[in-house]
């Protein structure tokens, strides 16, 4: 079952839980005499929290730690009635600043801890604006929304010229004012996905979701990370370390990086990968979740908004290999990555990939992607991996 939908299962589970508590607390039922209902309400509040741990599914070791980290880049909201499961969305300072007269700065520069930003998504959810948002979005009427990053504001347009244009293919947008058609059918994620992005200037980039992950594998196996490596990072000795560690970081020259040979029985969950851009240097990063070199797939994670509309954000992606060839390499032609890359916003250009895998492969002049690994984690991954339970 996909994440997103045992997420949005278990919003729907909690309020049916939960309800019957709210409903006898009304009524005057003692607390200390609970019935029979509420103690069912309590059992299946239990059950409903071992259904969201990741243990669950991925034991006790690191594919559990790095999971956890996954699920907290996840929440699920009521929205104009519906519950809505979001993920983070993805956030990089000035990362549409070309042709906007003011820098684009995000919340925390795209790396501040998931509980920071969640609780500032949380207040822009409750705001006059974003309900004066959703119910345009369900009022019935096809409408273009045209948002101003630069100024976080929004406005809508239902010109048949501009709709026509968008239609055809005919994008009208500008990096720092992207054009979304609505048809006024109701709240998607997407929907609100947009707003945070455009509005809210919230969110995490590859490296600080990556960082994220990072440093929750090295706080399982009992190392502080920001400790370790805030000086390397350049970080004044009372701030974090995250807020300072950039793409750069992954960069295979970096000493306290391990690269790692690229053939998939030596990959491990907790490394790296690393995507290349045309000058040579680590454009991207994602990191591996899990192997499952029985049925030939790899699981990783990774937070952009080169993605399709409803991945956008933090999100999971596959490898699918021949597990009879462990020695394969992830450039092989025959290792497939299956993870799609679109843009941000229907219309715009700019996207030179059609997947991971073609991104992966791509400068082979300069090496092409390639696998690294903290050597800091060495010890907390090898700590971690003796107590899988899997």
């Amino acid at each position: 079952m996909p994440y997103s939908l045992r997420i949005l299962l278990a919003a729907c589970l909690l309020v049916l839980c939960l309800g019957p508590v709210f409903a006898e607390t009304g009524a005057g039922t003692s607390a200390t005499a609970p019935s029979q209902s509420t103690g069912n309400t309590r059992a299946e509040t239990h059950a409903l929290a071992a259904f969201s741990r990741s243990s669950a599914e991925w034991g006790t070791g690191i594919e559990a730690v790095i999971e956890d980290a996954y699920r907290s880049c996840f929440r699920t909201y009521l929205v104009d009635g519906r519950f809505v499961t979001l993920r983070m969305p993805f956030g990089e300072n000035n990362e549409r600043s070309e042709l906007a007269d003011t820098d684009l700065a995000i919340l925390g520069g795209g790396k501040a801890d998931p509980a920071v930003l969640w609780d500032t998504i949380g207040g822009l959810m409750e705001s006059a604006d974003f309900r004066y948002y959703t119910s345009l979005l369900a009022d019935g009427r096809e409408k273009v929304f045209v948002f101003d990053i630069g100024t976080r504001r929004w406005s809508t347009t239902r010109d048949r010229f501009t709709i026509d244009r968008i239609r055809t293919g005919a994008y009208p947008g500008l990096p720092h004012k992207p054009y979304v058609l609505a048809r006024g059918r109701g709240v998607t994620a997407a929907d609100v996905y947009n707003y945070l992005y455009c509005v809210g200037r919230v969110g995490m980039d590859c490296s600080g979701f990556v960082w994220h992950v990072l440093e929750s594998v090295a706080t399982a196996g009992g190392l502080d990370l920001g400790r370790t490596f805030g000086r390397y990072a350049g970080a004044p000795r009372s701030a974090d370390a995250a807020w300072f560690i950039g793409t750069w970081f992954f960069d295979p020259k970096n000493r306290n990086l391990e690269e790692v040979k690229d053939e998939v029985r030596n990959l491990r969950p907790a490394d790296i990968i690393v995507f290349r851009g045309d000058d040579g240097t680590t454009r991207h990063s994602a990191v591996i979740q899990s192997i499952d070199r029985v049925r030939g797939t790899i699981r990783y994670l990774q937070s952009t908004d080169e993605a399709p509309q409803d991945e956008r954000g933090a999100h999971e992606s596959l490898i699918t290999f021949d597990p009879s060839r462990p020695e394969v390499s992830l450039k092989d032609a025959s290792v497939a990555w299956h993870q799609l890359r679109a843009a941000a916003f229907d219309g715009e250009g700019g996207i030179w990939f059609r997947d991971d895998g073609e991104r992966y492969r791509a400068y082979p002049e300069h090496g092409g992607g390639t696998v690294v690994r903290l050597k800091a984690l060495a010890k907390a991954v090898a700590k971690l991996s003796t107590t899988s339970g899997r």
